[in-house]
């Protein structure tokens, strides 16, 4: 049952506290005022199931979870840090909206309804933000700068022997488990981990002689590791296909759930193996895997001289500001992402669709030169001023200049979120998961932006 507000915050307790405890700090209660605005919660409540709203246990107040939230991105805690913190704060469990005789929900609460709940929501919520500032501060956006920067996923850095025994091991385990629901006569999968994990450790004794016989030894032991991935994968499809046949009567929901699950990593583990043979025949590998535990991650280049090679997503963040002017701060529309490595161009039909969505028709829009004039002019709203860095400026040298140093600001802009928002690494899996946390961080910095200019 979905619960938007909760009960009484303040306690008999609470009037036993000095007035210093009881007040919050003055950047909590700037926030704290914004958030009692109930029309905020609106999205929480149409996102929700309508069958499951008035029946079932009741969730803890939405209210007190987009604070929770807002306290983690602007801490970088985890979720069991947030909780025992917040529980252990008289300042946060006040702005949280819990009383001191309250529990705080466990770890795992809040963060089953961060997956719920989902990225849609959470642009939904960014979205009101920004009009409840056009509103109510009076912000006129005439200015615009974009830049896309790559969000790494929560992966070590991938080797396809790497992969190769993460896939064995992965359908060992799951194999095991629906060979244990089967009974008598379900074939296990074979752990092969220890044979792919002994090749993983051999190419690390040559890998730093990878030269004429060293290279090749390495590629012969990687073939290897990909030849024990492919007879898991063959193992891990008839035990599937033996599961299903097998699905009938009590249990036989769970059992078909477990061989769709078990399927899914033999794809995952197809196509390590897969990828093993494109190496070893020279081709190219276009839709290249780096994790099996998020498979939406792809290898991006940038051409940084420190990380070549993220592995990650790439996200558009454009800002909308009142001016350009030093140490202009705006509001960030929900960010744009597609799985894979898009250019600029490509994402940006996204972005000029926040702005027609929040009814916003920046004066100027200042961009790096990897957008393309020819499709970045027809994208954006008519009579908008363009300038693309290197490709497209104004004539006069002062304007220039100006809105050179305004383009600028976006890339120190995207620093401070990856400092401050916890943008650096997203720590949910898959491309919603990260879509998720990315929107959280651009929700919470303009909750702080909000809050700085109605101070």
């Amino acid at each position: 049952m979905l619960r938007l507000a909760g009960g009484q915050v303040e306690s008999l307790f609470d009037y036993a506290l000095p007035v210093e405890v009881r007040e919050l700090p003055e950047d909590l209660a700037r926030l704290d005022a914004l958030l009692a605005d109930a029309a905020l919660f609106e999205p929480i409540s149409a996102a929700w199931d309508d069958a499951g709203r008035e029946r079932g246990r009741p969730t803890i107040p939405m209210a007190s979870f987009v604070r929770l939230m807002v306290v983690k991105q602007r801490t970088g805690w985890g979720y069991e840090t947030l909780v025992r913190e917040v529980s252990d704060s008289l300042h946060l469990r006040r702005f949280c909206l819990f009383s001191l005789t309250e529990r705080v929900p466990c770890e795992s609460t809040v963060r089953k309804l961060v997956r719920r709940l989902g990225p849609d929501v959470v642009a939904e919520l960014t979205r009101l933000v920004i009009a409840k500032a056009q509103r109510e501060q009076r912000f006129r956006a005439r200015a615009m700068r974009c830049d896309s920067t790559v969000v790494e996923a929560d992966v070590r850095y991938p080797s396809d022997a790497a992969l190769a025994v993460d896939a064995t091991r992965v359908l060992a385990r799951e194999g095991r488990r629906l060979a244990g629901a089967l009974g008598d006569g379900a074939k296990a999968v074979r752990d092969r981990s220890r044979a792919a994990g002994r090749r993983l450790r051999l190419i690390g004794r040559t890998a730093s002689r990878r030269a004429g016989e060293k290279k090749a030894e390495v590629l012969r032991l990687t073939g290897e590791a990909g030849e024990l991935v492919a007879r898991s994968v063959r193992e891990a499809r008839r035990l599937a296909s033996q599961a299903r046949a097998k699905a009938r009567g009590r249990g036989a929901q769970a059992k078909l759930a477990a061989a769709s699950r078990l399927d899914e990593l033999a794809d995952r583990a197809e196509k390590v193996a897969r990828q093993i043979e494109q190496r070893l025949a020279g081709e190219q590998i276009s839709d290249r895997l780096v994790s099996l535990a998020d498979p939406d991650a792809r290898p991006i280049r940038k051409g940084k001289l420190g990380k070549p090679t993220e592995f990650g997503y790439v996200f558009q963040l454009a800002e909308v500001t009142a001016n350009t002017k030093r140490g202009a701060r705006g509001f960030l529309l929900p960010p744009a992402s597609r799985i894979g490595s898009p250019n600029e161009t490509e994402l940006l039909p996204t972005t000029a669709a926040e702005l027609d969505r929040l009814g916003i028709r920046p004066r100027e829009v200042a961009l790096d030169g990897g957008f393309e004039p020819t499709t970045t002019n027809p994208a954006l709203p008519p009579g908008t001023a363009v300038f693309i860095a290197g490709r497209q400026q104004p004539r006069s040298q002062r304007t220039k200049r100006r809105l050179a140093r305004y383009r600028v600001g976006a890339e120190g802009r995207i620093s401070h979120l990856k400092r401050g928002y916890g943008l650096r690494r997203a720590r949910l899996k898959g491309h919603d998961g990260a879509r998720t946390w990315v929107g959280w961080a651009a929700l919470t910095y303009n909750l702080d932006t909000l809050a700085v200019q109605s101070a």
